[in-house]
């Protein structure tokens, strides 16, 4: 009896095991691709059978992203405009949504005021609505407003969604730290905002990371508004990598290029600070 259960459970590990294996290459391999097709030459890619190691390895799809050859490759400053527009709009969206959705979420985790509980079902409400419902709306406001193609507009809009996602991460945050260490600093004469700064964020320095690094992540991988409400002055790096073209087609390997610089922020990011994002999370979950 006891080897029955052993083998089964052997059994239902190795079947785990598997299924992890599985979803591993299912998620992996499309970016391994991505990453061969951006050393590669287009010749090398054609070829039958299909070579998963290059015999050739080039870096000329990288540099042509950077440097213009003769004056001809205007994709060049196209790609450093969009790069500075994404690390410019994702960074300021961040920074704006933490201070604002810190003290938002301190105010619905620690005080009581009328309206608050309709406040937290208004903000989930907003996160539910789908972006192609409100995208003709908001491009009649940025118009109104002569924001259309303009890094102050993408900020605003990208606020409308990254913000009430932040002011709930925090709030259950929050809502895991102990008040009675805020009594305590009151007792000893602190203000409110002085238990906050001095007591709260130094504790909640986990959830602070992993809310910066999703807030970061979001607006810079947001593809949808950007694409909608710029044209050529804001445009970012996400609606530029799929506009790669010249005359004789579509510029497959520096798209591939582009598509791996676009993805190393949030690549970075994410692996660096995997361990604050884990820590926030179950942090946050559990009270």
């Amino acid at each position: 009896m006891a080897n029955h259960t052993n083998f089964r459970r052997m059994g239902r590990q190795v079947l785990l095991y598997l299924a992890v294996l599985i979803i591993i290459f299912w998620t992996v391999a499309p970016y391994l691709w991505l990453i061969i097709s951006s050393f590669s030459y287009r010749i090398d890619l054609l070829q039958v059978p299909l070579r998963w190691i290059p015999a050739r390895v080039t870096l000329d799809n990288y540099y042509e992203l950077f440097f213009s050859r003769g004056g001809t490759n205007a994709n060049a400053s196209l790609f450093l405009r969009a790069l500075g527009n994404s690390g410019v709009i994702a960074s300021s969206t961040t920074l704006i949504c933490l201070l604002l959705g810190v003290l938002s979420a301190y105010a619905l985790s620690r005080l009581k005021f009328p309206g608050s509980r309709v406040y937290m079902v208004l903000m989930l409400i907003v996160q539910m609505i789908p972006p192609i419902a409100i995208i003709i709306p908001l491009y009649v406001i940025l118009r109104r407003f002569e924001l259309l193609d303009t890094r102050y507009g993408l900020i605003l809009v990208y606020l409308s969604f990254i913000l009430p996602l932040v002011v709930w991460l925090m709030r259950s945050y929050f809502g895991a730290i102990p008040s009675e260490l805020e009594d305590a600093a009151r007792i000893d004469g602190c203000t409110r905002l002085g238990a906050l700064f001095r007591i709260i964020l130094p504790l909640s320095g986990p959830g602070l990371v992993s809310v910066a690094v999703f807030a970061f992540i979001a607006a810079w991988n947001e593809y949808l508004y950007a694409f909608v409400l710029t044209t050529a002055a804001a445009k970012t790096l996400p609606v530029l990598v799929g506009e790669f073209s010249t005359k004789l087609g579509l510029e497959y390997l520096r798209i591939a290029a582009a598509g791996v610089l676009a993805s190393l922020p949030p690549v970075i990011l994410a692996l660096v600070f995997q361990r604050f994002i884990i820590r926030g999370l179950t942090a946050g979950a559990v009270k």
